[in-house]
C-alpha cells in the first residue's frame, strides 16, 4: 500500500479521507495547509498528495510549485470548492496529476487517487529501468578485476550517494571521465545531464562564459543570452576536466561560485543560483602547485573533499589482456567481425609500459584491429615499439654512478630534453609537439616557461 499525504485546513475533510483510504489500507500523514505539508515531505517522502487549493498560510497552488521543484514526479491531486477554468488551468501547468470539486464523491477521488499511483509506479518502474541500463553501461565501460581497480570501483559506489566535491587525479589515459560519468549514474542525479568541459582547451575570457554563460551585448558576437555550463548542468553534474590548467583569475572565480552556490554570467549584474554537483580531475599535482603558488591553496581543499587518484596502468598489468580483448570485442563489432589476440601479440602487450595507459592501449588495438584482415590480431599488427621493446636492453642503458645522482635534477633536465626534441620533430609546431607527448598544449606551455624556453618553438619554425 501506499503512503498519502492530505493537506486541509479542514479538520473534518481530513478526518474523512483519512477513513477513507485507512480503510484501503494506506498509510496517511495529514498537514493543515502547505507549508506544514512541505515540512513533512521533507522528513518523509510520500506517493501521493491530495491536497484543498485555498488555505492560510500557504495555498495548494504554492506548495505544488515548491514541491515540483524539488520532487517533479510526485503524484499531485488538488481539490477546491471555488472551481475555476483559470485555476485548474494553473494547477495543471504547474504539474498537477488531477483536479476535482468539493463537494467530490468518494469514489471519483478514490479512482483518481488510483490512477496517479498507477502512474508513479510506472515512472518508478522507468527510473529503475534506465537507471540499471546505465550503471551496467557505466561499470561496463570501466574494465579490470585488479585489487586496485576493484578498490576503485567500491569507491565510486560509495561517493556516489553523497553530494560532496570530488577530486579525480591520475595520468592522462587512465580513465578519469569514465568514472565521473560512473559517479554521476550511480547517484540521485542521474536523471539529469552531466555536463563535460575541458579547461584547458579553452582561454581564460572564452572559460568564463562557457563555464558561467553571457547575457546579450556584453561582448562583440553576444548576440542574444547564452546559458553557461553550470547553469546547463543544474540538479545534474558537472564535470571540470583538467583543471590545473585553469588560470589563477578564473581560480578565484570558481570558487566563489563553489562557496555561494550562484553564477554571474558575463555581463549580467545579478547572480544565478545553481545546484549542480561538481566532480574535477587533473593528471597535474595540485597540491604541489598550491605549494608553488600556482593554484590556489583554498580551492584546492574546495574540490577535493573527496579525493580519487586512478591508477595507471603499468601498476596492474594483470588487467591488460581483460582491456586488449574488451577494446578488440568493441573496435571489431564496429566492422561487424570477431577478432581474437593472438598469444604472441598479447605477450607483447602484456609486457610492454604503457605510459600512455588505458588510452594508449586502445588507440593500439584500434589500430591493430584496422590492419589485421585474418580473424586473430597478430604481433605484426602492432607498433614497433612495441615489438621491438625490450626492458632489459633498456635498462642497461641506464648508468647510474657509484657517487648517485640527483635524480630530481636528472628528471628536471630528462623533462626539458624530451620538450625540445618534440619541438625540434614538429618544426616548432606547439600542437603536433604536445600530440607527441601526450599532453594538453597549455601543460606543453607551462613546461615550456618552467625551463624559460618559449622562444624555442619560435625559432625552430624560423628554422633557426
Amino acid at each position: 500500500m501506499s503512503n498519502i499525504l492530505i493537506v486541509d485546513d479542514e479538520q473534518s475533510y481530513r478526518q474523512l479521507l483519512s477513513l477513507v483510504f485507512e480503510g484501503d489500507g494506506h498509510t496517511i500523514r495529514t498537514a493543515s495547509n502547505g507549508r506544514e505539508a512541505l515540512t513533512l515531505l521533507q522528513n518523509e517522502p510520500a506517493d501521493v498528495v491530495i491536497s484543498d487549493v485555498r488555505m492560510p498560510d500557504m495555498d495548494g497552488i504554492e506548495m505544488l510549485s515548491s514541491v515540483r521543484e524539488t520532487q517533479p514526479d510526485l503524484g499531485v491531486v488538488l481539490m477546491t470548492a471555488f472551481a475555476s477554468v483559470e485555476t485548474a488551468r494553473e494547477a495543471f501547468k504547474l504539474g498537477a496529476d488531477d483536479f476535482i470539486q468539493k463537494p467530490f464523491d468518494v469514489e471519483e477521488l478514490k479512482l483518481i487517487v488510483k490512477k496517479t499511483l498507477e502512474k508513479q509506479a510506472l515512472i518508478d518502474e522507468n527510473r529503475a529501468f534506465r537507471r540499471a541500463q546505465r550503471e551496467r553501461g557505466s561499470i561496463k565501460n570501466i574494465v579490470g578485476n585488479s585489487a586496485k581497480m576493484h578498490a576503485i570501483f567500491q569507491m565510486i559506489e560509495t561517493v556516489a550517494e553523497v553530494q560532496s566535491t570530488i577530486l579525480i587525479t591520475g595520468e592522462s589515459g587512465t580513465g578519469k571521465e569514465l568514472v565521473a560519468r560512473a559517479i554521476h549514474d550511480l547517484s540521485a542525479r542521474a536523471e539529469k545531464p552531466f555536463i563535460s568541459i575541458n579547461c584547458g582547451a579553452f582561454t581564460e575570457t572564452l572559460l568564463e562564459s562557457e563555464l558561467f554563460g553571457y547575457v546579450k551585448g556584453s561582448f562583440t558576437g553576444a548576440n542574444s543570452n547564452r546559458k553557461g555550463l553550470f547553469e546547463a548542468a543544474n540538479r545534474g553534474t558537472i564535470f571540470l576536466d583538467e583543471i590545473g590548467e585553469m588560470s589563477p583569475a578564473m581560480q578565484v572565480k570558481l570558487l566563489r561560485v563553489l562557496q555561494e552556490k550562484k553564477v554571474r554570467p558575463v555581463g549580467a549584474h545579478d547572480e544565478l543560483p545553481i545546484d549542480a554537483r561538481v566532480i574535477a580531475a587533473t593528471n597535474r599535482d595540485l597540491k604541489q602547485m598550491s605549494t608553488e603558488g600556482t593554484f590556489r591553496e583554498d580551492l584546492f581543499y574546495r574540490i577535493s573533499v573527496i579525493p580519487i587518484s586512478l591508477p595507471p596502468l603499468r601498476d596492474r598489468p594483470e588487467d591488460i589482456p581483460e582491456l586488449a580483448v574488451h577494446f578488440a570485442r568493441k573496435f571489431g563489432e564496429q566492422t561487424g567481425r570477431h577478432l581474437d589476440i593472438s598469444p604472441k601479440a598479447m605477450q607483447l602487450l602484456e609486457g610492454y609500459i604503457w605510459s600512455g595507459n588505458v588510452r594508449e592501449l586502445e588507440h593500439t588495438i584500434e589500430r591493430a584491429v584496422a590492419l589485421e584482415r585474418d580473424g586473430e590480431i597478430q604481433p605484426e599488427r602492432l607498433p614497433e615499439h612495441i615489438t621491438n621493446y625490450n626492458p632489459e636492453r633498456i635498462s642497461a642503458e641506464f648508468d647510474l654512478p657509484d657517487t648517485g645522482l640527483n635524480l630530481t635534477a636528472h628528471l628536471e633536465n630528462l623533462e626539458k630534453t624530451y620538450v625540445v626534441e618534440a619541438l625540434r620533430k614538429t618544426a616548432g609546431n606547439q600542437t603536433r609537439a604536445a600530440d607527441l607527448l601526450q599532453m594538453q598544449v597549455r601543460s606543453l606551455r607551462h613546461l615550456l616557461d618552467k625551463h624559460d624556453i618559449r622562444n624555442l618553438s619560435a625559432q625552430m619554425r624560423n628554422g633557426e
